[in-house]
């Protein structure tokens, strides 16, 4: 039903509408990140009751992203040109299918399947969220929203491993209700956004989608993730398979790059992506991405496999991460609101990444406690200022009708940071713990043919004590040696945080028009005024619809 109609240039709307709206998308966050943290601490046993390998259950994990990363630019370019509250329903809608499969998966394989499927509508989620909110608040006000966005993660992230715990550890549920438990929550957020949420959609004619740049992207990252995964195992480093996979990789991300700088409506729009600002977020976002997805997917298994707890007491040993994704991301957004400034806070938080990265590479399967637990606050901590954050850096820089591609390109970027991560952590993980636990093996004693199995299957029960023991040290001391790779690679994220341009940012929903848009650009420079202090009065392009 339509409501009379207003401009790009409105006024934000006031603190109480703002909420009702924000109440279906964040809820619609809180199912996408459920999604992947009520499967963290359950995965160990939802693969090792599917007879799954340890590649399968990094691939678990790799699929979601991998599809989530291949059409978060096509959810964001969507979203510059339809009704935004469609689209987030519509992505809703996919994500239940892929739940529902994902449930009665019957094999690894399958399970991995339907995860990839879910990935899509995840895509469109994390995508149009961040669109969403860019377009009812302000780049200034945003800084306080983000406190409740840092609120959701924390409770999704927090109550997730618990939950997904508990379900595993309960015998008359099981694994598959990880799976079913976000069904109602969506269905809720479904209706909730149908009640509250009023977005501007931009009326644009001879619209195109390029569809041909997305699938290049797509395939180009899906080859090199697959050389990622089976390098060194099915094939050597320096091999035929390995020169066609890399090289046909790079071929279709060169053809990608080159379909999307004569695109009419590329997916990455590369005029965006070359602004200075956007470009630093980028790097910033695939180095936390990185990070962040690789090294914390694989602490469930560490606290399982490596410590021998249960699900349940996994997920209450990863709340220190989750305390400090919460606590810095409310601290930090209101502190950002109130000064207008964001970079000391991104270089903060990515230097605290390091650090806590840093602290866990050091530890093993004896390690304490209380050290694995600060190390990760530290960790949640640095999430916390940056990961939001860095999307608001760049959707400060851009214009209205813009938002959709500027902000689900640094979701892509992010989510393919973190699909790398977990693909390449995860192949040096299994690397690593497979020819711990042959050595240890062969050391005690143990025919090396009953050995092959041990290293491959993650259905711990199945084996006998020996070789249980053999299994967990291999998992627990190999585990903080990926660690160290990701506070390596996190030391990107420090350097792109360093090289931002201290800005304050804009008051107003809109940038100005084109002409003031580059004085202001030039004037700021020189110590000119901000963009939140030069009025916007200039005609918006287009008319917009509130819906």
């Amino acid at each position: 039903m339509s409501a009379p109609t207003t401009t790009l240039g409105a006024a934000p709307m006031t603190h109480r509408r703002t909420l009702e709206a924000l109440s279906g998308l964040l809820l619609v966050l809180f199912v996408a990140m459920l999604s992947s943290t009520v499967v963290s601490t359950a995965l160990p046993k939802i693969i090792g009751s599917l007879n799954g390998s340890q590649t399968q259950y990094t691939w678990v994990v790799t699929a979601t992203l991998l599809t989530a990363t291949a059409t978060t630019p096509i959810w964001g370019k969507l979203a510059d040109l339809f009704n935004k509250k469609s689209l987030v329903q519509i992505a809703i809608v996919v994500f239940l299918l892929g739940s529902v499969v994902a449930g009665f998966s019957q094999s690894a394989g399958q399970l991995i399947a339907a995860r990839a499927f879910q990935g899509i509508g995840v895509g469109g989620l994390q995508a149009l969220v961040q669109v969403a909110i860019a377009a009812m608040i302000p780049p200034r006000e945003r800084g306080r929203y983000n406190g409740y966005l840092g609120g959701v993660m924390a409770v999704a992230t927090v109550g997730g491993p618990l939950l997904g715990g508990l379900i595993v550890d309960t015998s008359w549920l099981g694994w598959r209700w990880c799976f079913f438990v976000g069904v109602p929550v969506a269905l809720v957020a479904l209706v909730l956004l149908q009640a509250t949420l009023r977005l501007p959609t931009v009326r644009r004619e001879n619209v195109k989608i390029d569809y041909l740049g997305a699938t290049l992207i797509a395939a180009g990252v899906s080859v090199l993730l697959i050389w990622i995964s089976f390098v060194d195992s099915s094939f050597a480093w320096v091999s035929w398979e390995s020169a066609a996979m890399v090289g046909g990789s790079l071929v279709l991300l060169a053809l990608a790059v080159w379909v999307e700088s004569r695109a009419a409506e590329p997916v990455v729009p590369l005029s965006i992506v070359r602004q200075h600002t956007t470009a630093l977020a980028i790097l910033g976002s695939l180095a936390v991405g990185m990070a962040m997805f690789g090294g914390a997917v694989f602490l469930g298994q560490y606290f399982q496999i490596g410590r021998g707890y249960s699900p349940t007491e996994a997920g209450l040993l990863t709340i220190p991460m989750m305390a400090g994704v919460l606590l810095s991301s409310i601290v930090a957004g209101r502190l950002i609101t109130k000064s207008g400034r964001i970079k000391p806070y991104i270089v903060v938080g990515s230097i605290l990444l390091v650090v806590g990265f840093a602290l866990l590479g050091t530890i093993d399967h004896e390690t304490s406690l209380y050290l694995v637990g600060a190390a990760m606050f530290i960790v949640g901590t640095g999430v916390g200022m940056t990961m939001q954050n860095l999307v608001l850096a760049v959707q400060n820089t851009v214009s209205l009708k813009d938002i959709g591609a500027a902000s689900s390109t640094v979701a892509f970027f992010r989510s393919l940071g973190g699909t790398i991560g977990v693909s390449v952590l995860g192949a040096v993980l299994a690397r690593r713990v497979t020819d711990r636990i042959t050595h240890d093996l062969a050391a005690s004693g143990i025919p090396a043919g009953g050995g092959s199995g041990e290293t491959s299957s993650l259905n711990l029960n199945a084996l006998p004590e020996a070789v249980q023991h053999i299994v967990r040290a291999a998992y627990g001391d190999a585990t903080g040696h990926i660690f160290l790779i990701s506070a390596a690679i996190a030391v990107v994220g420090v350097i792109a945080g360093l090289l931002l341009k201290p800005v304050t940012l804009r008051t107003s929903l809109d940038l100005p028009d084109a002409a003031r848009s580059a004085a202001v650009a030039a004037d700021a420079v020189d110590g000119a005024p901000a963009l939140d202090q030069v009025p916007v009065d200039g005609t918006p392009e287009g008319v917009a619809t509130r819906r």
